[in-house]
C-alpha cells in the first residue's frame, strides 16, 4: 500500500471559550496543581490563577509555554492560541502536499525496510496512510469494501468480516485497542475519533464455546497478537512511535505501528513467504 492523504480531522478543542477555562481543563488533566505548574513554566501561581480566571491575558510565548509544559497536542496548541486571540502557530500540511515528499519518502523506504515484518502508519483517526507487504499479507481474503477508499486499522482488526475472525485471542487484544482508543480520546476529544470508537465497540464479540477450559498463559514479554494465516497460529507484538517534537499538526499525528514476530517460528514462517 502507498501514502494517501488522511481525510480532515476535527479539532478537537471547545470553542467559544477563552484560554483561561481551556488551559485549567488542560491542567485537570493532567492532574497537576497551579503551583507546580507555575514551577515547571517559570510563572508563579498567582499569574497562572489569573489566566484561568480570565483576569490576565497570557502573552502568546507563554501561552504556548503552557501547552509545552501540560504536554498539550499539537492541534490543540493551535486552538489555545487562537481562543487567547493569536494566530495558529502549527501549520496543518495535507500529506500528499510537495512539502512533505521527503517524509512520504522517508516512511515508504522505513516501512519496506521492515519487511517481511508487518508496519503501517495511520493518522489520528486511525486511518491507515501507508503499509508495507506485510500488512497485506494479514489482510489477504478481507472483503474489498473494507479496504477502500481509505482503510481503517481498527475497523480492520475489529470488524466480524475484517480480521477478527482469526485473531485467536481477540477478547484481549480487542481490549488492548479499545483502551487505546479511550485514552486518545480523553486526550484529543475528537468526534471522529469518538464516533469511531462508538462504532467498533459495537461489532459482536463471539461467545466462549460452551465448557471451553481457560487457556494457558504463554510466556509472551508484551500482550501477542495471535493471527491465523494459511493455517498457521503467528504471532506478533506490536511498538508504535510518533515523531519527536513535531511543527506540522498532520506529522504530529502520524504514528507508525510495527509488528514484531513474538516467537522463532513466526519470524521463520515470514522470512520463507519473503525468500
Amino acid at each position: 500500500m502507498t501514502i494517501a492523504a488522511p481525510g480532515p480531522a476535527v479539532s478537537a478543542a471547545a470553542t467559544g471559550k477563552g484560554v483561561g477555562p481551556l488551559l485549567r481543563a488542560w491542567r485537570e488533566r493532567r492532574r497537576i496543581s497551579q503551583l507546580e505548574l507555575a514551577l515547571r513554566a517559570d510563572s508563579s501561581a498567582r499569574h497562572i490563577s489569573f489566566v484561568e480566571t480570565g483576569r490576565s491575558r497570557p502573552s502568546e510565548e507563554m501561552v504556548l509555554r503552557l501547552a509545552e509544559r501540560l504536554d498539550v497536542p499539537v492541534r490543540e496548541r493551535n486552538a489555545l492560541l487562537l481562543a487567547a486571540g493569536y494566530a495558529p502557530r502549527f501549520p496543518e500540511t495535507p500529506l500528499d502536499d510537495p512539502a512533505l515528499d521527503a517524509l512520504r519518502e522517508g516512511l515508504e523506504r522505513l516501512i519496506r525496510g521492515y519487511e517481511p515484518y508487518p508496519a503501517l502508519v495511520v493518522d489520528a483517526g486511525y486511518t491507515v496512510v501507508a503499509a508495507n507487504r506485510g500488512i497485506a499479507m494479514l489482510l489477504e481474503g478481507v472483503p474489498e469494501r473494507l479496504l477502500t477508499p481509505a482503510p481503517n486499522a481498527m475497523r480492520l482488526t475489529l470488524h466480524p468480516e475484517g480480521l477478527a475472525p482469526r485473531i485467536r485471542n481477540l477478547r484481549e487484544w480487542r481490549g488492548h485497542l479499545l483502551a487505546q482508543m479511550e485514552r486518545e480520546i480523553a486526550l484529543h476529544r475528537s468526534d471522529r475519533l469518538r464516533a469511531l470508537y462508538e462504532e467498533v465497540t459495537a461489532y459482536p464479540v463471539p461467545e466462549e464455546p460452551p465448557g471451553a477450559e481457560p487457556a494457558e498463559p504463554v510466556p509472551y514479554f508484551a500482550l501477542p497478537l495471535l493471527i491465523e494465516h494459511a493455517g498457521r497460529t503467528l504471532s506478533f507484538v506490536s511498538s508504535i512511535s510518533t515523531f519527536n517534537t513535531p511543527m506540522d499538526v498532520t506529522v504530529a499525528e502520524l504514528a507508525i505501528e510495527t509488528f514484531l514476530p513474538a516467537d522463532p517460528a513466526t519470524a521463520k514462517y515470514l522470512h520463507t513467504l519473503a525468500g
